[in-house]
């Protein structure tokens, strides 16, 4: 039975839930604008990396270029996202 329950799972959620709050705590603390960002930053890279590895079981393939190839493709989508949004409603284009 201990083999069927997910207790991997469910530590990364409890620590996605840590790390969500520790991002929400940010707006409550009273913290400089650098250090503000340095820590959404920081939980934010490291909740990516959580949710990569044990939510879409990025390291159980044996084709490692095709992984690499579509975590840069999802990179790539979200810059063009974000800058072409920032582009046409930000500046002005």
């Amino acid at each position: 039975m201990a083999r069927l329950f997910p207790i991997r799972h469910v530590m990364g959620y409890i620590f996605s839930l840590v790390l969500s709050l520790v991002a929400l705590g940010v707006i409550y603390w009273d913290l400089t604008f650098a250090a503000a960002m340095v820590i959404l930053i920081i939980s934010a890279l490291i909740q990516a990396s959580l949710q990569l590895v044990l939510f879409m079981h990025i390291g159980e393939t044996d084709s490692k270029k095709t992984l690499y190839l579509n975590i840069a493709y999802a990179v790539f989508v979200g810059v063009v996202t974000i800058f072409g949004t920032l582009f046409a409603m930000i500046w002005g284009y």
